[in-house]
C-alpha cells in the first residue's frame, strides 16, 4: 500500500461508519467518461467502471457494436459517412 499522502488521486477516500465510530477505507476510482475523438461528447454505452471491473466485462458490453464504436459518437460517424459519399460522388 502507499502512503497516505499519496493515496488521493489513485484512490478514493470513503468515511465507512462502525460501531466504535468512523473508519477511513480506500476504494479505486471510476475511469473517466469515455468521450468521442471528434466532438468531445461523452459516448452513450460505454460502462464507467474502474480498470479492474471494466478488464472483466465480456467484449459486447465494452463497446459499441457499429464501426468506430467506443471511438466516435453516432453523429460524428454519420457526418463523415455523409462526407465521403459526396466525395465519391
Amino acid at each position: 500500500m502507499v502512503q497516505g499522502n499519496l493515496k488521493s488521486r489513485r484512490l478514493a477516500r470513503v468515511q465507512v461508519k462502525t460501531i466504535n465510530g468512523t473508519k477511513t477505507h480506500y476504494i479505486q476510482r471510476n475511469r473517466k467518461i469515455a468521450k468521442c475523438a471528434v466532438t468531445g461528447l461523452p459516448l452513450r454505452g460505454i460502462p464507467r467502471l474502474t480498470n479492474r471491473k471494466f478488464k472483466n466485462l465480456n467484449k459486447s458490453s465494452k463497446t459499441v457494436a457499429r464501426p468506430y464504436g467506443g471511438y466516435m459518437s453516432h453523429s460524428a460517424l454519420k457526418t463523415k459517412i455523409l462526407k465521403e459519399m459526396v466525395l465519391n460522388q
